[in-house]
């Protein structure tokens, strides 16, 4: 059947399943039919936890297109399996082409969950649930919505904005790529109403569910990525009203044990060490891929080595910095006792009882972020002050480092840059805080710049295999990712980015 792929495999479908009290532990139903289903609060809640469940494989997979293509993370290369060198490697060298694989597989996946949306809140307005409910799922929804269009709009630039359910295949052909302003307002609309709709806090129970906190935070976000910082800093100045607080060790962040504390505002959930299919397995994709169980654990365990921190972030981290040895590690004792000097990242290793089934959540907004955003915001609009500087060094202050203070603008810009580099290393931001920060052509001057240390003294070693011509040469139009080829072979209205 001819129509777009964002399309072709988006019909949703449920089955019954035993609802459980703790959200963490509902599960994505499948398998009942769409005409009969949305109407009660349990078959509502079976969607909105469905959805929820989306989130998971797109944060399994974010690290390539958010840290592989930035100076934080490289490979562990492997000469003798050159299978993903199209699919993964081509993102950390910069040779991404409309017909990657990964590509359209992350395309496809956020416009499956943006129709299961739009589905869900279509119907929620006939479902025989009570108002605050309706207004308390609205508001998840959109602010996912919002979440998901605001990562494709700094990927793609100008992309499809599709807000209804399609009731036939042939809308699919009514769509194309709308321009970055009006996907902007479009996210600002969702996340203003999320903003309303959402409470404070949830429950027990449904820890870990979208708040007014995360919809605040994240239109924040927005406003600083579009340079409008006084909108930035009165929205996330609404934060600090909200009991969010840095937790007194950098460790404690993202110990299991401790998940959804004060510092989180949104972290998508896994659980590990049962069959409910809900693990995370971060630790088993970045370790380096000779480690065996040295890292994990597991002697069975064949790590992937992606994700590893390079020579150029492990330099950057100032004397006495405590989140150094929590972030990361420059190398692992193997089986025999020897020292293999591949680092590494730590952030997400902790012990776990069943092989391959972590229980680790990957934080998408913590109270740090937004400290740093507003320490950024307010420079960019009035210079540093003691606001800023307190937002700045509090962060600091955490980490063990001593505060900040005399700066320029310019370089209070750098600081804060740094800053958010170490603080939020490994979590997702860098790719989308170095295209906020510098212009196309300055981001082309960093990362080649970066990519010369690199190829002169590789993070880890090569086998003898040498670089290609085209590995780590970055132009300035591949700050945005090419549309699908798919996508345009299906649909010839549809334009590709420049470049590609």
């Amino acid at each position: 059947m001819k129509y777009l792929i964002i399309i072709s495999s988006l019909i949703i479908c449920f089955s019954q399943f035993s609802c459980k009290k703790e959200f963490l532990y509902k599960t994505d139903p499948t398998k009942v039919g769409t005409g009969s289903f949305y109407k009660t609060q349990i078959e509502i809640e079976q969607a909105l936890n469905g959805i929820y469940g989306q989130l998971q494989p797109i944060i399994n997979n974010q690290w390539i297109f958010n840290e592989l293509p930035s100076d934080n993370t490289t490979i562990d290369y492997n000469p003798d399996d050159r299978g993903q060198a199209n699919a993964i490697e081509a993102f950390e060298f910069w040779t991404v082409n409309s017909g990657t694989g990964n590509i359209e597989g992350m395309y496809n996946e956020y416009y499956n969950g943006i129709y299961n949306i739009n589905n869900t809140l279509s119907k929620l307005p006939n479902s025989d649930v009570n108002e605050e409910f309706k207004k308390q799922v609205e508001g998840q929804l959109k602010f996912i919505r919002a979440y998901y269009y605001f990562n494709l709009v700094q990927y793609f630039g100008d992309v499809i904005i599709i807000t209804e359910p399609l009731q036939n295949p042939e809308q699919a052909w009514e769509y194309l790529r709308e321009p970055q302003e009006k996907v902007y307002t479009q996210i600002e609309n969702d996340l203003n109403e999320a903003i309303i709709l959402l409470p404070k806090n949830f429950d027990m129970a449904n820890t870990g569910r979208v708040t007014k906190g995360a919809a605040l935070s994240l239109l924040g976000k927005v406003y600083l990525t579009k340079m409008q910082y006084a909108d930035a800093v009165n929205t996330l100045n609404q934060v600090l009203t909200l009991d969010y607080a840095l937790l007194p060790s950098y460790a404690d962040v993202f110990d299991p044990q401790k998940k959804n504390s004060q510092e989180s505002i949104f972290e998508i959930q896994f659980q590990g060490g049962n069959d409910q299919g809900e693990w995370s397995s971060f630790i088993y994709t970045f370790a380096p891929r000779l480690s065996a169980g040295a890292i994990t654990g597991f002697p069975e365990s064949r790590p992937g080595g992606w994700n590893i921190p390079t020579k150029d972030i492990i330099g950057s981290y100032e004397d006495g910095d405590l989140r150094k040895e929590i972030s990361l590690k420059e190398g692992y004792f193997n089986e025999k006792g020897e020292w293999v000097a591949v680092p590494f990242i730590n952030k997400y290793n902790h012990p776990h009882t069943i092989y391959g089934r972590t229980d680790d959540n990957w934080p998408i907004l913590r109270y740090s972020d937004v400290l740093l955003m507003l320490a950024e915001a307010i420079n960019e609009q009035i210079g540093p002050n003691l606001d800023s500087y307190n937002y700045l060094n509090q962060v600091r202050q955490r980490a063990g480092l001593d505060p900040l203070s005399g700066l320029t603008k310019e370089s209070f810009r750098a600081a804060v840059l740094h800053e958010r580099r170490i603080e939020l290393a490994f979590e997702n931001h860098r790719w989308f805080d170095l295209k906020r920060t510098y212009t196309p052509e300055e981001q082309s001057q960093f990362l080649n710049a970066y990519g010369l240390k690199e190829k002169a003294n590789p993070t880890v070693t090569r086998g003898g295999i040498p670089y290609s011509n085209s590995d780590f040469i970055f132009q300035s139009f591949e700050v945005f990712y090419p549309i699908p080829n798919r996508q345009i072979l299906i649909n010839d209205k549809i334009t590709q980015n420049p470049g590609y």
